[in-house]
């Protein structure tokens, strides 16, 4: 099953509901797109190239439930939703590239409310197939950096869960699995939400894969130990400059560099931005609730009062990343984003 999809029956977006692993397998169905931004706010869908196809589909879904009466008018409500689901997560730029991505084909070809409809489902659609497609190229790239015997950690997920199946990260080591190569993986817990502990260690499980969850604060001592041979991790933006990635990604580059050990970057051709610099990437703040209380339990975490700051994403500089993996190949340092665009 796919971690995102359309539902042709009653036009609707339905995805796995990740807030709610690993306890619980549970879909759920967006139908318009007010329920489509609270679930990517609340992270009921998340991960970079998921929250792409997220974007496509939200804005086909946007076609749909527009009434307007030409072609003029839908583009207008269909930018007007896009402007509300890129607002959601603004680090992360497959969200907007999705909506983007659409909004600009249907703009250039629908010249009917119909056929718009029509174009932008058939768009969003093939970008999901695309996704799984680009995830298995990524996967046969990176596969060729891990050696049997490896022990490999990531950080939060950057999975099938975070995609539209196969993964990025989790790709890589699953391409590598697939060619009889023994790998464990450590996961990181990721806090605040605990992505690596729910969802990656989850995912590992369902299909064998042997995989030991840690506190983020063990991984430096475990580098040092010489347990972990390799890290990989996903990306939410990539620019000339840094690697934008769940919060504690830095860190982790950080050790990684002192102890020797290879530090690679798993992401799709779209995550990259040539165009940003730090300056103008918005790195998201999430809820302070988040930190001041654990999952659904009511007890303090933090003393009321003192305040919480609780940063989503941080940045890793170029220096300190081994190698990019793309659906276009891995490449090395000096790491120029242009030249993995053109491949």
């Amino acid at each position: 099953m796919r971690t995102i999809e359309w539902d042709n029956s009653d036009s609707s977006i339905k995805m796995i509901d990740q807030t709610l692993l690993p306890g619980e397998l549970k879909t759920i169905k967006c139908k318009n797109v007010a329920e489509l931004c609270e679930a990517i706010q609340s992270l009921r869908i998340r991960g970079a190239p998921a929250l792409g196809i997220c974007g496509a589909f939200g804005i086909a879904l946007s076609a749909r439930l527009s009434s307007a009466k030409n072609a003029e008018d839908m583009i207008k409500d269909m930018k007007a939703a896009g402007d509300a689901i890129k607002k959601t997560r603004p680090t992360a730029i497959n969200l907007a590239w999705g909506v983007d991505s659409v909004l600009q084909i249907a703009e250039e070809e629908g010249v009917d409310p119909q056929l718009i409809r029509n174009i932008s489902l058939e768009v969003a659609k093939s970008m999901a197939d695309e996704d799984v497609a680009i995830n298995k190229k990524i996967g046969k790239n990176g596969a060729k950096l891990l050696r049997d015997g490896d022990v490999v950690l990531t950080h939060c997920n950057a999975g099938r869960m975070a995609c539209v199946d196969w993964g990025t990260a989790l790709g890589v080591i699953r391409s590598a699995v697939a060619e009889k190569k023994k790998i464990t993986v450590i996961a990181c817990e990721t806090r605040p939400l605990n992505q690596g502990s729910r969802i990656t260690a989850w995912e590992l499980q369902q299909d064998k894969i042997p995989v030991q969850v840690i506190p983020d604060s063990a991984a430096g001592f475990l580098m040092s130990e010489g347990v972990i041979n390799k890290v990989i991790v996903g990306a939410d933006r990539v620019t000339q400059e840094f690697v934008y990635n769940k919060i504690g990604t830095y860190s982790l580059s950080v050790l990684a560099k002192e102890h020797n050990i290879p530090f690679y970057v798993a992401a799709p051709v779209s995550t990259l931005d040539p165009e940003s610099w730090d300056e103008n990437v918005q790195i998201e703040k999430r809820s302070e609730d988040e930190l001041r209380y654990i999952g659904s339990c009511k007890d303090l975490n933090v003393p009321v009062g003192v305040p919480i700051l609780n940063l989503a994403f941080d940045k890793t500089p170029m220096e300190n990343v081994s190698a990019i993996i793309t659906e276009n190949g891995a490449f090395y340092p000096p790491i120029l984003i242009d030249e993995i665009i053109l491949g």
